[in-house]
C-alpha cells in the first residue's frame, strides 16, 4: 500500500492536517476549562461563598438543557452522537461543526455530566473534511473516512496527551478490521494479562531475575492472589451497574425524542436535582457531582482519605442518575464520568480484606470504562495511562475482558436509531 503514490499523497496531508486541528483542539480545551473555572470556582467566590451553593446546579443545568434541546432541533447534525451509544467516529460534515461546538461549550461548562471527547472526535473529524476541501484535494469515500479518522485521533490525542491512546481509540470506535478484530483481540489481550500476572507472580514466588525494562523508579506493593480473586468479583459488578446506567440513558433519549426542546430541558434539569440533592446531603461542593469528573477525578486519587463513606455511596448514587440523564440527553463523551465512577468505587472498596487503593482504583475503572465504551484495548491503554505504573496492568486487563464480556451477554435496552438520528443504534462492538 505505501507503494501507491495516492496513499502516500494521503499519508502526508493527513500528517499535515494534524496540526490545525491539533491546535484548535488546544484552544477548544483551555475554553472549556476556562469556563468551568469561572462558573463553578470564581463566580461562586466572587459572590461570597466558599464553593458553589447546594443550588448552583439548578439554574446552570437547566439553560445547558435548553441551548442544547435547541441545537439538536434547529442545527444540522443535531449537536453530535448521542452519548448513550457511545463514541463515534465519522458521520459529523463540516455543516454539523457549529452545532458540536455551540452544544459542548455551552452544556459542558454548565455542568453537563459528560466529558469532551465526542465533541473532539467530530470536531477533528469534521475540521479535516473542511480542510480537505478548502484546498480541493481529491475526494472519494475511502479517502474522505481516512481523513476523518486522522482528524478525529489527531483532536482526541490533544486531550488525553498521548498518540497511542488516540489511535488505539479511533481504530476501535471506527471498526477498523470488522467483527474479526474483536474475535482477535480479545483473546490475544486476555492471554497477554494472564500471561503478565503468571510472570509476575513467578517472580515475586521465586526472587529470581529475568531481567526487565524498569529503570528503577519506585514500585507499588506486589499482586497477589487477593488482588485477582476481588477483579472477578468487583469487575462484574461495576460492568452490570454502569451498563444499566447506559440503558437508563437510552430510555432518557426515547423520552426526549418525543419533544426535544422541552425533554431534553427536563432531563438537564433532572441532572440538576441529582447534583442538588448529593450537595445537600453531603454539604460539599456540587461541582463533585456535577460536570464531567476529570478534575475531580484527580483530586479523589491524590486525596483519597478527604472523602467520607457516604459522600462516597452519595457520588456514585447521584452522579451515577445524572450521568444517565445527560447519557441520553445531552451531547459529550461517556468517557471521564465512567471513569470517575469507577475510580470513586475503587476507593469506596479499597479497604476490602486483601485488595488496597491501587488495585482497587484499578479495577473500577477499567471495568467501568470498558462497560460504557465497549472497547476493551482502549480501555486497558487509557486506566494504564492514568495510573502511571505497570505493576496494576495485568489486573487492568483482567478487569477490562471480564467487564466486556458481562455487557456483551446483557440485554441492550432500547434502540437509539430514532432518537439520535443516525444509522447506528447501538456500538458495534
Amino acid at each position: 500500500m505505501l507503494g501507491r503514490p495516492e496513499y502516500r499523497k494521503a499519508l502526508v496531508f493527513c500528517g499535515l492536517i494534524g496540526v490545525p486541528v491539533a491546535l484548535i483542539a488546544f484552544w477548544f480545551l483551555v475554553a472549556l476549562r476556562q469556563l468551568e473555572e469561572l462558573l463553578w470556582t470564581t463566580w461562586p467566590k466572587d459572590l461570597g461563598w466558599k464553593q458553589a451553593p447546594w443550588w448552583w446546579a439548578l439554574p446552570l443545568l437547566t439553560v445547558a438543557g435548553l441551548v442544547v434541546g435547541l441545537v439538536v432541533a434547529r442545527f444540522p447534525g443535531r449537536g453530535g452522537h448521542l452519548p448513550a451509544g457511545g463514541l463515534h467516529a465519522g458521520g459529523v460534515s463540516s455543516k454539523a461543526l457549529p452545532g458540536v461546538l455551540i452544544a459542548a461549550l455551552v452544556g459542558l461548562p454548565l455542568g453537563v455530566v459528560l466529558g469532551p471527547e465526542a465533541p473532539l472526535i467530530a470536531m477533528g473529524g469534521g475540521l479535516a473534511v473542511l480542510f480537505a476541501s478548502l484546498v480541493r484535494a481529491p475526494r472519494t469515500e475511502a479517502s474522505t473516512a481516512l481523513l476523518g479518522a486522522a482528524g478525529a485521533a489527531a483532536a482526541i490525542s490533544a486531550l488525553f496527551g498521548n498518540p497511542i491512546v488516540g489511535a488505539v481509540l479511533l481504530m476501535e470506535v471506527a471498526g477498523v478490521g470488522g467483527p474479526q478484530l474483536f474475535a482477535v483481540m480479545l483473546p490475544a489481550l486476555l492471554a497477554s494479562g494472564v500471561g503478565d500476572l503468571i510472570f509476575t507472580g513467578f517472580v515475586h514466588w521465586t526472587g529470581l531475575d529475568t531481567g526487565s525494562l524498569n529503570i528503577g523508579l519506585p514500585k507499588p506493593p506486589p499482586l497477589d492472589w487477593g488482588d485477582v480473586l476481588w477483579v472477578l468479583v468487583l469487575a462484574p459488578a461495576l460492568a452490570f451497574l454502569v451498563h444499566w446506567t447506559f440503558v437508563g440513558g437510552r430510555l432518557a433519549a426515547r423520552f426526549v425524542a418525543t419533544r426535544t426542546v422541552r425533554n431534553t430541558t427536563l432531563c438537564a434539569l433532572g441532572a440538576g436535582v441529582s447534583v442538588t440533592l448529593y450537595a445537600l446531603a453531603t454539604g460539599r461542593s456540587p461541582a463533585e457531582a456535577a460536570l464531567s469528573g476529570e478534575a475531580t477525578l484527580a483530586r479523589l486519587a491524590q486525596d483519597p482519605h478527604a472523602w467520607p463513606v457516604g459522600a462516597l455511596i452519595a457520588v456514585l448514587a447521584f452522579k451515577g442518575l445524572a450521568y444517565a440523564l445527560c447519557l441520553g440527553s445531552m451531547r459529550g463523551g461517556p468517557v471521564f464520568p465512567a471513569l470517575f465512577l469507577g475510580g470513586a468505587a475503587g476507593v469506596l472498596l479499597a479497604p476490602l480484606p486483601g485488595l488496597g487503593l491501587v488495585p482497587a482504583m484499578a479495577v473500577g475503572m477499567a471495568a467501568s470504562v470498558t462497560a460504557a465504551l465497549r472497547l476493551p484495548v482502549s480501555g486497558v491503554v487509557l486506566v494504564v495511562l492514568l495510573l502511571g505504573n505497570v505493576e496494576t496492568v495485568a489486573l487492568v486487563v483482567l478487569a477490562a475482558v471480564v467487564s466486556f464480556v458481562v455487557t456483551q451477554t446483557l440485554p441492550q435496552g432500547p434502540s437509539l436509531r430514532a432518537a439520535d438520528g443516525q444509522p447506528a443504534e447501538q456500538p458495534a462492538h
